[in-house]
């Protein structure tokens, strides 16, 4: 693996100032049932990594002490985490939204026959990974047999009311690119995996978020081997848009790692570039410190790859940003 935080150092991304925390990002682990080309945490089946009870009892206390109304699950697959359920109940009998970052062929574990009952039950949100509707470019991505898995998955979720009208149960799909190129419009490309998934397989959803994908480890590493890093990282400069500073996620989310310390991003997460703000007195900023610490204002933590989050209709965890789509 390439070292890739050198290379994006140096940067003219604009300066940025936290605003009101509401989203609570948490990797549960890094271990994961897929390894997929384009997975920014280098995630997959040989990673132990995984947040330990004490940390997990945390959760929903700091949800309380900041009166954050979002926890956004993540790894790896956060649903292999032995104390998913339960965190979820918790952060449900809080009345915070819950949202599952799921790969779909999680749903055929051993273990987890009965998870999406589970997420149903709970009213938890569903962002399911699927990178295309065609089978042969997601089996190159994600490997070998994950498209009919994750029809299957998509399926299910179906049958319960998740992406049917009126049912409260929200499913949405994510699209990376393939290789170093911006997402399309993600407008069109919802309406054509509308079109695509309905028709072939009658598979209904609620939203398609297109992603860019970031230039960081794994994929980052691979733009590196293939000599495309600078040219990818050009694109994403040339393509910056300062209409989409304002709607950045790292102004209202932090990001958890799996020991508890804190992160402007998932992405800067990964790039070790960790949460500054003096209010923490000079320690690393840990998830401990959110009982007693409102981030608020706080300078974000950028650097090249941030410009990945403002390049054409914008990239966050949510998607394009919807003041672009109107």
């Amino acid at each position: 693996m390439h070292a890739i935080l050198p290379l994006l150092q140096a940067t003219e991304f604009p300066a940025l100032r936290r605003h009101q925390l509401t989203t609570l990002q948490v990797n549960l682990g890094y271990r994961c049932n897929q390894s997929c080309i384009h997975c920014h945490v280098n995630a997959g089946p040989n990673r132990r990594e995984m947040m330990d009870r004490d940390m997990l009892a945390l959760i929903p206390e700091v949800l309380k002490a900041r009166a954050i109304t979002t926890l956004d699950l993540t790894g790896g697959a956060p649903e292999l985490h032995d104390g998913f359920r339960q965190l979820v109940r918790e952060a449900r009998a809080l009345d915070v939204r819950v949202i599952d970052r799921c790969n779909l062929t999680i749903l055929f574990e051993p273990g987890q026959e009965d998870l999406a009952e589970f997420l149903a039950a709970q009213q938890v949100e569903i962002i399911a990974s699927l990178p295309c509707y065609s089978v042969e470019d997601v089996d190159r991505q994600r490997g070998e047999g994950v498209f009919d898995k994750s029809i299957a998955a998509l399926k299910k979720l179906n049958v319960l009311g998740y992406g049917q009208e009126g049912a409260g149960l929200v499913l949405n799909l994510v699209y990376n690119p393939q290789g170093p190129v911006l997402p399309p419009n993600q407008q069109k490309l919802q309406a054509d995996y509308k079109r695509e998934l309905c028709t072939r397989f009658g598979i209904v959803f609620n939203e398609l978020f297109t992603l860019a994908n970031m230039p960081i480890q794994r994929f980052g590493s691979m733009l590196v081997s293939k000599g495309q890093f600078n040219d990818y990282l050009r694109l994403l400069k040339e393509n910056h848009a300062a209409g989409n500073l304002p709607q950045v996620m790292c102004r209202s989310l932090i990001s958890v790692d799996w020991q508890g310390f804190l992160y402007d991003c998932d992405f800067n997460q990964q790039l070790e570039l960790g949460l500054q703000d003096a209010r923490f007195h000079g320690s690393r900023p840990h998830l401990r410190d959110l009982l007693h610490v409102d981030p608020q204002d706080a300078q974000i933590q950028v650097a090249g790859h941030c410009f990945g989050c403002t390049a054409g209709d914008g990239s966050s965890c949510g998607g394009a940003f919807k003041e672009n789509l109107a």
